[in-house]
């Protein structure tokens, strides 16, 4: 293979070499990535953003909201991890052409004029610059909640009291998860779901910042607290916080945030929490139906493994537990009142224990009092005290067999966990980018947006169904990443696939055309 141009790197003994070309040339090597700015449009993205954000709002010069947030989501999807990955999308000559022509899809008439008159020494870039885009992430941080910050903590600390602090969002902030919620509702429309289990939990994104606070782990990080809406697969409401704010801090007041982001349609509301959940105020709030939409929600929550739980479950009979399937785990009810619940109607809550059985305890520590995870010792009338690991779990559904309740709050651990994975791994959200809390904040949003934007293609445009349970890496592979040509002729934009990508390229062609189906052209 020999490619004509003005320089040239040796490749030694290898049978091909690499040379730079001349000019630009009207190839991409990520054509899949317009049909998520598609989908966008298509999902009233756009009047959305101009709705809810306003980080720009009054300013008539330089990039709008609309295109600075898609650009984040872009650079998300097609794997970038900083603002500096601008530059990458920026250095594709086919990709710029393309974007050129679609930055104006779905504007009037008008707003095509306005556009025009945005920058008075004319636009120079297709993508902002990462200056630029830090100067608009910094527009969302809030300096005086900072300054409050330090006087609550100083405070707290004085007083021998804890220091979580959650800074007042700026509206633009807010609006962010506007936007998402408009995402889901549009999602919902399409594929509408009667029911929404929601999984809360919190994820630790360690960072080397040193305006982060330290986290339980005692590294430095931030602790969003996101709620994963199972049935649908998308992220509903996501708060990002400071590392050292416990995942329970004020959970009440986000599932109630979360709750407003349901749809229409939506009937039956089921919540489901680790140990962070353990809060009577919460669960009285689910319990009592104080939620004047849905009414009571039913819920399982871990319970935490205090000294007065061990003591019930030491004083459950030994013919209570049950064997739970063949796991080698039992299960048994038990008969506790946590002072909580000393204001509660009682018989409205079950707790149900699980044990295990610790095996080979001697090569993991000298005393069951140093095992990493809550853990009970009983005595055996046939042998040795045998230690067992210990869980449980409360909830208000009282009809429903233990086992089934059990396998439904573990079904938490698999999706929501995968979920933070791929928030932080596959996309941008470990990697933050400024040291001030709000511009990573939105950096986070952009990012949420981004995770339910390529569950909403996955989920209405793609027809390989084998791609619906596959990562980002495989979505890139074989949806993103995709080489093409790109042709302009008489005002008409061609992406013109290559035969040797024809596999990939019929996925792209057919998810064009659903997505036309979705929602019919407007005018401009």
């Amino acid at each position: 293979m020999h490619l004509r141009g003005e320089a040239m790197v040796a490749q030694g003994a290898f049978r091909f070499q690499y040379e730079l070309a001349k000019q630009d040339g009207d190839v991409t090597a990520l054509a899949g990535l317009p049909l998520f700015f598609t989908l966008a449009v298509v999902a009233g993205m756009k009047e959305s953003v101009d709705a809810n954000v306003g980080a720009r709002r009054g300013l008539v010069q330089g990039w709008s909201d609309w295109e600075m947030l898609m650009s984040l989501v872009l650079l998300n999807i097609a794997g970038g991890d900083c603002v500096d990955d601008l530059d990458r999308l920026e250095g594709d000559a086919g990709l710029k052409r393309i974007f050129e022509e679609l930055r104006t899809t779905g504007m009037r008439r008008k707003e095509r004029r306005e556009l025009q008159h945005r920058w008075r020494k004319g636009r120079v870039r297709t993508f902002p610059s990462p200056s630029a885009m830090r100067r608009y992430l910094a527009r969302f941080h809030n300096e005086a909640e900072e300054q409050r910050r330090a006087e609550v903590m100083r405070v707290a600390e004085e007083q021998g009291e804890g220091k979580a602090f959650i800074p007042a969002q700026l509206e633009p902030l807010r609006g962010l998860m506007s936007v998402n919620a408009d995402l889901v509702k549009f999602m919902a429309r399409h594929r509408p779901q009667r029911t929404a289990t929601l999984d809360m939990d919190a994820t630790l994104v360690p960072t080397t910042k040193k305006q982060a606070l330290f986290c339980y782990k005692k590294m430095r990080a931030y602790q969003p607290l996101n709620t994963w809406w199972a049935e649908m697969g998308m992220v509903l409401h996501s708060e990002f916080r400071d590392g050292n704010v416990p995942a329970g801090f004020e959970q009440r007041r986000v599932l109630e945030e979360a709750l407003n982001n349901l749809p229409e349609g939506v009937e039956k509301v089921c919540m489901r929490s680790d140990t962070a959940g353990y809060q009577w105020d919460l669960l009285r709030y689910c319990e009592e139906g104080r939620s004047d939409r849905f009414g009571r929600i039913e819920f399982v929550v871990g319970v935490d493994i205090t000294s007065a739980f061990r003591d019930a479950v030491h004083t459950t009979p030994d013919i209570t537990w049950h064997d739970l399937g063949d796991s080698g785990q039992q299960w048994a009810e038990v008969a506790f009142v946590p002072n909580g619940m000393s204001h509660t109607k009682k018989g409205s809550y079950r707790f149900i224990a699980t044990r295990e059985p610790v095996r080979q305890l001697e090569l993991l520590v000298d005393s069951p009092r140093q095992l990493p995870f809550p853990a009970i010792t009983c005595d055996d009338e046939q042998g040795p005290p045998t230690v067992y690991k210990l869980h449980a779990v409360v909830t208000n559904r009282l009809k429903s067999p233990a086992p089934e309740v059990i396998q439904w709050y573990r079904d938490r651990c698999g999706k929501s966990e995968e979920a933070h994975s791929i928030m932080k791994g596959d996309l941008a959200g470990g990697q933050l980018p400024s040291k001030y809390f709000g511009a990573n904040a939105a950096w986070w949003s952009s990012m949420i947006i981004a995770f339910n934007l390529v569950v909403a293609m996955k989920r209405l445009a793609i027809v390989d169904t084998s791609l619906m349970t596959k990562r980002m890496k495989a979505i890139r592979l074989w949806l993103v990443a995709v080489p093409a040509r790109v042709i302009i002729h008489s005002r008409q934009l061609t992406i013109r696939l290559g035969r040797g990508v024809a596999g990939f390229g019929q996925l792209l062609v057919d998810a064009m055309e659903r997505l036309r189906a979705l929602s019919p052209a407007r005018s401009g």
